[in-house]
């Protein structure tokens, strides 16, 4: 396991859990801006487990809560 954190970290310049991280976020976008999920639901879908973990990773990648990010980037054709 150390060995494979290690290659992984020198190969991609990040730590597996920080690529995971992003991949969950990446997905969790994807979800607010195409359904109507609740914010806990996306959290427990993609992996964040609570809607807090998913609104602080939220916040110090993109600066902005999950909330916010649907009201701004939600897809207009959705119903509320």
């Amino acid at each position: 396991t150390r060995n494979f954190v290690r290659l992984y970290s020198i190969e991609t310049g990040r730590s597996p859990a920080k690529a995971i991280e992003t991949i969950r976020l990446e997905a969790a976008r994807r979800l607010l801006e195409d359904s109507n999920l609740a914010v806990k639901s996306v959290a427990a879908k993609t992996g964040f487990g609570n809607e807090e973990r998913l609104r602080r990773a939220m916040q110090r990648h993109m600066q902005i809560a999950p909330g916010d990010y649907r009201n701004r980037f939600g897809s207009t054709r959705l119903n509320p």
